[in-house]
């Protein structure tokens, strides 16, 4: 029937819905690609160093110190190098103590147990549960049970395996840190700044959304903006992940150590930046509400939020080229200054809301941007000013009344 009314010039209603879904599905096809390379992009030094690492363990244990089956070696510089990030120092010390554990507990039970299915049930059990009631992490409870299975497992046939599985321990994590440190140290701001991008542009990309759908009274719009930046949480922890990363190459390699003190503007940075996540969604959130409620919206606060997003970008760019923030923080400043503006103007329960978030994303930005709390605070108040609606001018409809002072930071 719906193809005949076609067929006969009825309208087709819902074409322009189909429409619309399909330009989504093509661009979060285009996204989903993009992510990807993105992330190999960010795994290829990675992917590099580990598999240097791998080959160097496995040389030095075969040729040098003649270990017929160096597998444990390439084994631990793998282990460390990808499953600690940020933490390798930390993770080669926890392979080695997790290996003396569960070798020594493999050895204990054999000698009074022997080998067999349920004594390695056994050994793996009481590994386990040694090194949780040690308070011992998560890498060393798994190198443990991981070392007495293979000594159980292994030793009946291969004889002296507890003193290679030591060396290979050291070789294998020993060799992760050399090649992170000195043979191939990855250059920390580049890691941080491919691992910030991702972040920031979500921030800048939904505030300038909520802008355009402030300017429209776009619900839809404002409502996706908000969905897609609570999903922030995979942005935010590789930044901070690449952060403790960089930190600890400029610490172990001293071809990076000239770059300590410019990777203190990103360390600084990472919570303000969060802060300003949440309260950028709380902002958007807000704006869904004001649309939906129709309450006034005056012309300055789209305009505030897109300066926001500008000064989200341009925060961005500054890091990465390494100057100082300066274009970043007069951007925050002005969208203060036209929230204040908008404020003025009237708004409703919902806008007053907003223009707050705007003054407390505003602050977090500076405070990313290396001013002090104390002091974004001053500039924030400055910026937005002593505005009150003149007296005897009637609020607009739908506004609520003007208190005498301006919006609380948040």
């Amino acid at each position: 029937m719906r193809r005949a009314g076609l067929r006969d010039g009825r309208t087709d209603v819902d074409a322009p819905r189909i429409a619309q879904a399909m330009r989504e599905l093509r661009h979060r096809g285009r996204a989903t690609l993009h992510d990807r390379l993105h992330r190999v992009r960010m795994a290829v030094g990675l992917a590099v160093q580990a598999g240097l690492a791998a080959t160097l363990a496995w040389v030095v244990s075969h040729e040098l110190l003649n270990n017929p089956q160096p597998v444990f070696a390439p084994i631990s510089a793998v282990g460390t190098l990808a499953a600690s990030v940020g933490q390798r120092l930390r993770r080669t010390v926890e392979l080695i103590v997790g290996v003396a554990i569960g070798v020594l507990l493999g050895d204990i039970l054999i000698y009074f147990l022997g080998a067999g299915g349920w004594q390695l049930g056994l050994v793996v059990i009481a590994a386990i549960l040694l090194t949780i009631f040690s308070g011992a992490s998560v890498a060393i409870v798994i190198q443990a049970a991981a070392t007495a299975v293979l000594i159980v497992t292994l030793s009946p046939s291969t004889q002296n395996l507890e003193i290679p599985r030591f060396v290979d321990a050291f070789i294998g994590g020993g060799i992760a840190l050399l090649v992170t440190a000195v043979l191939l140290p990855l250059n920390p701001l580049r890691v941080i700044n491919r691992a910030a991008r991702p972040a920031l542009d979500l921030l800048a990309n939904q505030l300038d959304i909520c802008a355009e759908a402030l300017r429209n009274r776009d619900r839809e719009s404002a409502q996706r903006a908000l969905e897609r930046l609570r999903e922030n949480k995979e942005e935010l922890a590789v930044f901070q992940e690449a952060i403790e990363g960089a930190k600890e190459t400029s610490t172990l390699s001293p071809v990076r150590w000239h770059r300590r003190s410019e990777l203190t503007h990103y360390a600084e940075a990472a919570d303000p930046i969060d802060r300003a996540m949440r309260n950028s969604g709380t902002l958007i959130r807000r704006s869904v509400t004001l649309i939906e409620d129709e309450e006034p919206i005056p012309e300055p606060m789209p305009d505030a939020v897109a300066h926001l997003a500008e000064s989200v970008r341009l925060l961005r760019h500054e890091f990465a080229v390494g100057e100082e923030p300066e274009k970043a923080r007069e951007r925050s400043l002005r969208a203060v200054s036209e929230a204040g503006r908008a404020y003025a103007q009237g708004v409703g329960f919902s806008g007053s809301v907003v223009i707050a978030q705007v003054r407390t994303t505003a602050s977090d930005l500076l405070v990313a941007s290396g001013i002090e709390q104390e002091e974004a605070n001053r500039h924030i108040r400055q910026s937005f000013g002593e505005l009150e609606r003149p007296k005897g001018e009637p609020a607009e409809q739908g506004a609520t009344p003007m208190p005498p002072t301006a919006p609380p930071l948040g």
